[in-house]
């Protein structure tokens, strides 16, 4: 799955060519730095590869949104619809802008249930927020009916989907703005990065400034610039973007391999018919990042679980029903509203409202489910070695469910 796997001399000779300039930094120092301008080439690059109008690099994924309902507008009584399975940046984006994340159900596509979007509208409630879950992508044609009716903005959180489409167009330009988290286990990698991307030019306008303390970036002398408004360091480094710059130059690399091997995974799973698939609305888009299965019970899949884990087969294997960074069930800081700075009693009492909701339906699915991450680096033996044991503990599981019925 992510693109450090693959490292290689590209990435170096980018990075090298920053280190040789001496400039770190990617705003100003025009003269000393050569013509070496690796963060302005990605987001060239960007607009380029994903079919967007606008990008602007920032510092991470997590400043990524928060950069983005900035530039929304999102902040002090809006309400934000997210998926209850998703990684925590997502509700703390939202908790740094003031507003209120509220999470809803996820179906079995593993994103955002639509009807739950539905039944979540309030008058306060301001921006839809897909998470393109394990690289494949929410009903976007569902959530942009709901989002023109309601008049409503559509906010792409497609960080765990770089490269994946949804009817011929690249999730995270599909929406109002969309965002990409470039850390270190993504498809592709800068260290620790993160974009915005956009078609309206005042959105984007608005991300260049906020993530820079708020300058406008007019003429040529930093010191001079006016702050039209606030905003904060959320900056990448020159450094960060040359590595991302031959990480992206390799996205189709991956991309195909990471096809290939999930597709051979898929095919060994599937030999066992009580194994069960994701449904993804647009199979063709499917980065192939993980591959999701599931079980028809709960029991059944923890039990699985815990075989793979006595057979020392389960790295690789995520049940995030009991993992602590991607499904509400865990989140207790969330549900008790735990933080460092202190909150308004508002908006305190909101986020222990909507973290603490009935959300079996999503226990119902994520409590069934696997996602096994794809590696780029398996050979073709050891993708077939590990998907026959995965096969074996899934089997003996189920033979041991017969003898005890």
């Amino acid at each position: 799955m992510p693109g450090f796997e693959l490292w290689s001399d590209a990435e170096r000779k980018q990075v090298t060519d920053v280190i040789e300039t001496g400039i770190l930094m990617r705003y100003n120092f025009d003269g000393p730095r050569k013509g070496v301008w690796k963060a302005k080439e990605l987001e060239q690059e960007i607009n380029t590869y994903f079919g967007s109008q606008y990008a602007q690099l920032v510092s991470s994924g997590t400043a990524a949104l928060t950069t983005a309902l900035s530039a929304l507008g999102v902040g002090y009584g809006d309400e934000v619809i997210m998926p209850a399975f998703t990684f925590v940046a997502s509700f703390e984006a939202v908790l740094s802008v003031g507003a209120v994340p509220v999470m809803v159900d996820v179906d079995d596509t593993l994103t955002l249930n639509p009807e739950a979007v539905k039944a979540a509208i309030t008058p306060k409630t301001k921006v839809v927020m897909p998470v393109h879950m394990c690289g494949a992508m929410a009903d976007l044609d569902a959530l942009q009916a709901i989002c023109k009716e309601h008049h409503l903005l559509l906010l792409e959180d497609a960080c765990q989907a770089i490269g994946g489409t949804y009817k011929g167009k690249k999730l995270g330009t599909i929406g109002h703005a969309g965002t990409f988290s470039f850390d270190f286990v993504k498809t592709i990698t800068c260290g620790e990065g993160g974009v915005i991307m956009t078609n309206d030019k005042a959105i984007y306008t608005k991300c260049d400034g906020y993530s820079d303390h708020g300058h406008d970036h007019i003429g040529h002398d930093r010191g001079a610039e006016p702050h039209p408004f606030i905003g904060y360091n959320f900056r990448i480094s020159e450094l960060h973007a040359a590595v991302g710059l031959a990480q992206l130059h390799r996205l189709n690399e991956f991309l195909s391999i990471q096809k290939k091997n999930h597709a051979a995974l898929k095919n060994i799973l599937a030999t066992v018919p009580e194994i069960g698939f994701r449904r993804i609305p647009d199979p063709s888009g499917d980065s192939c990042t993980f591959l999701s299965w599931n079980l028809p019970t709960m029991e059944l899949t923890a039990a699985v679980v815990e075989e793979m884990k006595a057979q020392g087969i389960l790295a690789g294997n995520f049940y995030y029903y009991n993992n602590n960074w991607h499904y509400i069930r865990k989140w207790d800081h969330l549900k008790q509203s735990v933080t460092l700075n202190a909150l308004s009693p508002e908006l305190k009492e909101k986020i222990i409202h909507h973290a603490n909701k009935d959300f079996s339906a999503s226990d119902a699915i994520i409590g069934r489910n696997i996602s096994t991450a794809i590696s780029l680096t398996w050979t073709e033996e050891q993708l077939k070695e590990k998907g026959e044991k995965m096969v074996t503990a899934v089997k003996k599981v189920l033979q041991q469910q017969a003898v005890t019925l």
